[in-house]
C-alpha cells in the first residue's frame, strides 16, 4: 500500500518505539542571502542559484531505513528580506518513469518533495511546504514532536515544477510572515528536507530519522546563516461574496415554497499578525456552501451522531484546540470539551403546527461571527482561543396570511480557549482549556437549553528516559444552568438517564437549575524496540456534560485499556512490513457495576507487491447495559463475536481496487450482521481520477428498542426483533486541469430499510437466562390496522395500548459538484451545484432499483452558488 504523507513525516507516538541506539547525528546547512530573488518559474537558471550551496547525500526512510537512496536528491537554500527561496532537484536515471498526476490541494498523488522548517527551533513544532511533481501543494503544521498534524493549514506561497532529462525540480518561495519566530530568538532553526519516489514507493530524508524514533522534529536538522532575518506579521483581508439560487418542488397552498428562492450575501475573512508569533483569523458573516454534505445513515442508537468538521475556518488549527478524554477512533474516542459542530448546527427547535399552519424554519444557525488567535511563543506557549456568536434563528408561522415569529435557537455566545507550555525541551508539557456557552433565551427557548455552560480543564505530560516513557493526565470538569425543566431534561438524556429506577447512587432532582460533573484521562506509554504498550483509564461522573460545546456520548462510566503492539518495519521476504496488536478492555459505572469486558486483536501486512491486508477479530462478553431500556433499569446484554478482513491492491497503478467484508454474532443467538463494501479507483489520465466505493450491510436484531408505554400502572418497555438493509454507495470524480483549476463531483445513493416483526415487552430485564428476559406478544395480543399495533395484553377484547408501526425505507441521493479556482494564493472562486433527492415509505421492503427510481420521478432540491473572494495582502 502506497503510504500517505502523514505517516511518512509524523511517525506518532502511539505508533512509534524507542531505539536502542543513539541518535543519528544531526546535519547542518547554511543557508545564503541574495540581493535579487531568483523567479518562480521552475527553471533554475538564475544566477542566485549558482552561488548557493547545493547539498545532497540523502538517506532512505523507506523502505529500507538507513540505506543509500535509489536516486540522488539534492537542495538549495536562499533567502532575502522578504522570503525564504527553496530549489529541489530530484535526480532520476529514467525520468519518463516519474509519475506526475494532478489532484487538488493536500490530496498528493505520485512522485513528491518537501521541506520541513522548524522555525521556533522548540524541537516540537514545524511548518512543511511539500509538491508534488505535477505541482499540486501539500502543506502541513506539525505540533507536539509531530504527534499531530495539521493538514488543514493553507499558507499562501508561491511554487513551480518542471521535469527535465535528469529527473525533475521544485522551485519555491515561501513568505517569512507565513513562518513563525521571534526577532533575533535563534541562531538557527531545524530543517528536514525529503523526497518521495512512487514507483519505487521510496521516501528519502536529508537528515537521517530512524523508524523507531520517538517523533519527528527534534530529530531535524539544523540551518544556519537566518540570524539576520526579520520576522514578518501576517496581515490579509479576504473579501467574498456569495450569489445563491434554489429551486425545489412547489408546495401548493404553502407560501413559502413557491418552488425557487434567491439570495446574495457577502462577508469578510482577515488573517491578522497581532505578533511575530500568534496570528487573529477573523471570519465575519462566513458561509460554507462549498463544503460537501455529511453522509447519508440511518441511527436507531439513543446516541448522537458524531459529524466530521469540513469547515475551513474551524479545521485549521483544531489540533490546539483539543482536549480529548477518549481514546481511539469513533465512539468513546470522540469524547472532547470543544467539538466545533455545535457552532452553526441546525436548529434544535421546530414549531408545533396546526393543520391550516406553514412554516419556513432556517436549515442551518447563521454565524454572525467568529474570531481565532492561534500562535506559539518563542518560551512555548501555546495557545489557542475561539469566540463566536450565532444569531438567533426564527421560525415564520403561517396562517391564512397571518404571520408570526417563534424562535427555534437563541442568540449564543461560544467561548474557547486552550494555553499549553513546553518546559525541558518539550519533554514535561502542562496546559488548561475553558470553555463557555451563553444564550439569550425567551419564554419558547429558556425550557429547552441551558442558559449558560462552562467547561475546563487541566493536561500534564511527561516524558522521561529518552522518550522511553510518556505519562499523560488530562482532567475536566463540567457545569450546566437553565430553569428546573432544561436541567431535569438533561438528567433525563440518553447520556445518563438519571432516572432510572435502580440508580440509587445518584440523586435525580426534578427541582436542580445546575448540574456539576467531572472526567478525565490517566495514560501511560511504554516504547522499546518493536514494542509498544499502553495502560488507559477514563472517567466520566454522572452529572459530567460537554453537549453545549463539546461532545459527549455517555456520561457515568469507568473505562480502562490495555493496549500492546509489535512493529516490523524492513522488508523481508514477501512483505515490506507487518504489525500485531492486541488489547483488553472493561467498563464500570460510578455505582460499581461491572458493565462489561472485550477483547480485541489486529493484524495488518504490506506486501513486497504493494498490496496491503488487515485482519482483526473482536470478542465483547455478556455484560450490562445501563441504556438499553432507554431510561428503564439496567438490563443483562448478550455479548457478541465478530471478524473482520480488508484487502488493497497496489495504489500506485492507474486502477486499483479494495474489499472488506466484517461478520458478528450475538450471543444466544441474539443477533448477527454481515457487511461487505469495496472499491475501485481508476486514473486513466494523469488529470482524471474516478471512484466508487458500493457496500452492502445486513443485520438482525432481536432486541431493539421501539417505544414506552404504560399497562397497569407499570411501565412497558416495547422491543422488536429487526430485519435491517442498507446498500450505498460513494461515487466521486476530480477532474484537475492546473493544480489550482479542479472540477470534482461526488454523489451518494443511499437506500436503508428497517423491518420489524416479533413484536415482545421486557419482563425481567437481569434474568440469568436470555430467554426469560423478555416476553413475545402472542397472536390474540397483538393486531395490526394499517400503520397502527395494537396491544391487548390481557386478552379481554379491549385494547391496552397502541403504538405506530415502526418499519421504514429511507431513500436519498446527495450530489455536490465543485468547480474551484484558486487564481491568485488566497484569492479564489468556486462553482458550486448542491442537489439532494429524498423519500421515505413505513413498509421495510428494500427495492434499491424501484426505490432510487421514486427518487428520480420527483424534482429534487437545487442549491446553484457561485462565490467569490479576493485577498489583500500587505
Amino acid at each position: 500500500m502506497k503510504p500517505s504523507l502523514a505517516p511518512i513525516i509524523c511517525l506518532s507516538l502511539i505508533f512509534s518505539s524507542i531505539a536502542a541506539a543513539q541518535n543519528p547525528e544531526k546535519k547542518s546547512y547554511s543557508a545564503v542571502s541574495v540581493t535579487k530573488a531568483p523567479e518562480i518559474d521552475g527553471v533554475l537558471d538564475d544566477e542566485a542559484w549558482q552561488n548557493g550551496n547545493w547539498v545532497g547525500e540523502f538517506i532512505q526512510h523507506e523502505p529500507f531505513n538507513g540505506a543509500p537512496t535509489f536516486q540522488k536528491t539534492e537542495f538549495n537554500i536562499l533567502f532575502d528580506e522578504d522570503n525564504l527561496y527553496v530549489a529541489i532537484k530530484a535526480l532520476d536515471t529514467s525520468p519518463d518513469s516519474i509519475v506526475s498526476r494532478l489532484t487538488r490541494r493536500d490530496q498528493l498523488d505520485g512522485d513528491m518533495v518537501g521541506v520541513a522548517i522548524d522555525s521556533y527551533h522548540d524541537l516540537r513544532t514545524a511548518f512543511m511546504f511539500s509538491v508534488s511533481a505535477g505541482g499540486v501543494k501539500f502543506d502541513q503544521m506539525l505540533t507536539e514532536n509531530g504527534d499531530n498534524e495539521d493538514e488543514s493549514w493553507d499558507p499562501n506561497w508561491w511554487v513551480k515544477t518542471s521535469i527535465n532529462e535528469e529527473g525533475w525540480v521544485a522551485e519555491m518561495k515561501i513568505p517569512f510572515s507565513q513562518l513563525r519566530f521571534a526577532k533575533n530568538a535563534n541562531s538557527v532553526w531545524g530543517l528536514e528536507v525529503l523526497r518521495q519516489i512512487f514507483r519505487k514507493d521510496e521516501v528519502d530524508f536529508w537528515q537521517h530519522i530512524p523508524k523507531d524514533s520517538p517523533g519527528v522534529v527534534h530529530q531535524f536538522g539544523e540551518m544556519s546563516g537566518v540570524e539576520s532575518i526579520q520576522p514578518k506579521k501576517i496581515f490579509d483581508i479576504t473579501p467574498y461574496g456569495v450569489a445563491k439560487a434554489e429551486s425545489y418542488e412547489a408546495e401548493p397552498g404553502n407560501p413559502f415554497a413557491d418552488g425557487k428562492d434567491a439570495k446574495l450575501s457577502a462577508g469578510v475573512d482577515a488573517k491578522i499578525g497581532v505578533t511575530n508569533n500568534l496570528t487573529l483569523d477573523l471570519s465575519i458573516n462566513p458561509d460554507f456552501g462549498q463544503v460537501e454534505a455529511d453522509p447519508s445513515e440511518v441511527n436507531l442508537s439513543a446516541y448522537e451522531t458524531f459529524f466530521e468538521e469540513k469547515r475551513p475556518f474551524f479545521i485549521e488549527g483544531a489540533n490546539i484546540t483539543n482536549f480529548g478524554i477518549g481514546i481511539g477512533d469513533g465512539g468513546v474516542g470522540n469524547d472532547n470539551l470543544f467539538y466545533s459542530r455545535r457552532i452553526g448546527r441546525r436548529p434544535t427547535m421546530y414549531p408545533s403546527l396546526e393543520s391550516n399552519e406553514y412554516a419556513r424554519v432556517p436549515q442551518f444557525t447563521s454565524i454572525l461571527g467568529a474570531t481565532k488567535l492561534t500562535g506559539k511563543t518563542s518560551n512555548g506557549l501555546s495557545i489557542g482561543f475561539i469566540e463566536s456568536v450565532t444569531a438567533r434563528e426564527m421560525a415564520e408561522i403561517d396562517n391564512d396570511g397571518k404571520r408570526k415569529m417563534e424562535t427555534v435557537e437563541p442568540l449564543t455566545n461560544y467561548f474557547v480557549g486552550r494555553v499549553q507550555k513546553d518546559f525541558n525541551k518539550g519533554n514535561t508539557i502542562v496546559g488548561g482549556m475553558v470553555t463557555g456557552t451563553h444564550r439569550d433565551l425567551d419564554d419558547y427557548t429558556e425550557n429547552n437549553f441551558h442558559k449558560s455552560a462552562y467547561s475546563g480543564g487541566i493536561d500534564f505530560t511527561k516524558f522521561w528516559n529518552d522518550k522511553a516513557w510518556m505519562f499523560n493526565v488530562n482532567t475536566a470538569f463540567s457545569q450546566v444552568n437553565g430553569t428546573e425543566q432544561a436541567i431535569e431534561a438533561t438528567q433525563r438524556s440518553s447520556v445518563r438517564y438519571f432516572q432510572r429506577p435502580d440508580n440509587d447512587y445518584v440523586n435525580y432532582d426534578s427541582t436542580r437549575t445546575s448540574l456539576f460533573g467531572s472526567g478525565g484521562r490517566l495514560q501511560l506509554l511504554r516504547q522499546k524496540g518493536h514494542w509498544t504498550a499502553i495502560a488507559v483509564l477514563l472517567w466520566k461522573t454522572p452529572g459530567f456534560e460537554l453537549n453545549d460545546i463539546g461532545y459527549l456520548r455517555q456520561a457515568d462510566q469507568l473505562f480502562s485499556l490495555e493496549w500492546v503492539q509489535y512493529r516490523v518495519w524492513e522488508p523481508k521476504k514477501f512483505y515490506r512490513n507487518y504489525s500485531l496488536s492486541a488489547d483488553h478492555y472493561r467498563v464500570w459505572d460510578f455505582g460499581g457495576n461491572h458493565l462489561g469486558d472485550g477483547l480485541e486483536a489486529n493484524a495488518d501486512m504490506s506486501f513486497k507487491n504493494f498490496w496491503y491486508m488487515n485482519i482483526g477479530t473482536n470478542l465483547n462478553l455478556n455484560g450490562i447495559s445501563n441504556n438499553m431500556l432507554r431510561g428503564g433499569p439496567r438490563m443483562k446484554a448478550p455479548g457478541s463475536a465478530d471478524a473482520r478482513i480488508f484487502v488493497q491492491t497496489d495504489q500506485r497503478k492507474k486502477i486499483y481496487f479494495n474489499a472488506s467484508t466484517s461478520l458478528s454474532r450475538g450471543f444466544d443467538e441474539s443477533s448477527d450482521s454481515w457487511r461487505i463494501n469495496s472499491g475501485m479507483t481508476w486514473k486513466p489520465i494523469n488529470t482524471l481520477s474516478l471512484s466508487v466505493n458500493p457496500g452492502y450491510n445486513a443485520s438482525f436484531n432481536e432486541l431493539q428498542y421501539v417505544t414506552l408505554k404504560n399497562y397497569q400502572n407499570a411501565d412497558r418497555y416495547i422491543f422488536g426483533s429487526i430485519d435491517q438493509k442498507t446498500v450505498s454507495a460513494s461515487l466521486r470524480v476530480s477532474l484537475n486541469i492546473t493544480p489550482d483549476l479542479t472540477l470534482q463531483y461526488w454523489g451518494q445513493p443511499f437506500v436503508a430499510t428497517g423491518k420489524y416483526r416479533d413484536f415482545k415487552y421486557i419482563s425481567a430485564p437481569m434474568a440469568s437466562s436470555y430467554e426469560d428476559r423478555f416476553v413475545n406478544y402472542s397472536g390474540d395480543q397483538i393486531k395490526f390496522v394499517d400503520d397502527d399495533i395494537r396491544i391487548d395484553e390481557n386478552k379481554d377484547g379491549a385494547v391496552d395500548y397502541d403504538f405506530g408501526k415502526p418499519d421504514f425505507n429511507v431513500q436519498e441521493f446527495l450530489s455536490n459538484f465543485v468547480v474551484r479556482w484558486e487564481y491568485s494564493p488566497g484569492s479564489s472562486v468556486y462553482l458550486v451545484w448542491n442537489q439532494t433527492r429524498s423519500g421515505f415509505i413505513s413498509n421495510g421492503n428494500l427495492d434499491v432499483t424501484g426505490n432510487l427510481g421514486d427518487l428520480f420521478s420527483e424534482k429534487p432540491y437545487n442549491i446553484f452558488l457561485v462565490k467569490f473572494s479576493y485577498r489583500f495582502g500587505l
